[in-house]
């Protein structure tokens, strides 16, 4: 592992485990083992280390996902089908602390004008693939219905997160009526 990523996955966990207010250039580079002087020959300000977890974050779960997707869409499933196996990879995911951390910069990205295009990127890159998986599963107008889908599963998550259960709505029940409710 480089140095420049040990200091993106250093900054991803500690803000996961005590959030961005936590976040100093000494506890990044005691974190990631290396100098403070490597930090900030990669990293000039903390905006640019948050921007570049944030993508990091974003490369990685996105390549996640469509592993995921690429796997499901093999034998053209129904709504059902998909519904469900979405359900599952949610049900299966874990929220530790790199797990919180996106959520945490999603919200500094509110207060932190700077960060917004990188927020911005990370969920175009959830669109993408919610657009591939409705593409594969054959539902008319994928891109309309990508950003609600999104959504909906991000507040799911969410949910989740915060409660540490799923809720009364299980996703691939909401995952089918959104479908429905666009008319698909």
């Amino acid at each position: 592992m480089t140095a420049r990523e040990a200091i993106l996955r250093a900054t991803l966990r500690i803000i996961g485990e005590h959030g961005v207010p936590a976040l100093t250039n000494r506890r990044i580079a005691a974190e990631a083992g290396v100098s403070l002087g490597s930090l900030t020959y990669h990293f000039p300000s903390q905006t640019d280390v948050l921007r570049e977890s944030m993508l990091l974050f974003a490369h990685e779960e996105t390549a996640r996902l469509a592993a995921i997707a690429d796997r499901a869409a093999g034998g053209a499933p129904s709504l059902a089908e998909a519904a469900a196996t979405v359900e599952q990879v949610l049900e299966s995911m874990t929220f530790g602390r790199e797990d919180i951390a996106p959520l945490e910069l999603f919200l500094q990205a509110g207060r932190d004008h700077d960060l917004r295009g990188a927020a911005a990127r990370c969920f175009e890159a959830y669109e993408r693939l919610a657009v591939t998986v409705l593409t594969a599963l054959d539902m008319p107008d994928p891109e309309r219905l990508a950003g609600p889908v999104v959504a909906l599963i991000a507040g799911l998550q969410l949910r989740r997160l915060a409660t540490g259960e799923v809720g009364r709505t299980s996703p691939a029940v909401a995952l089918t009526m959104l479908a429905a409710g666009a008319g698909l």
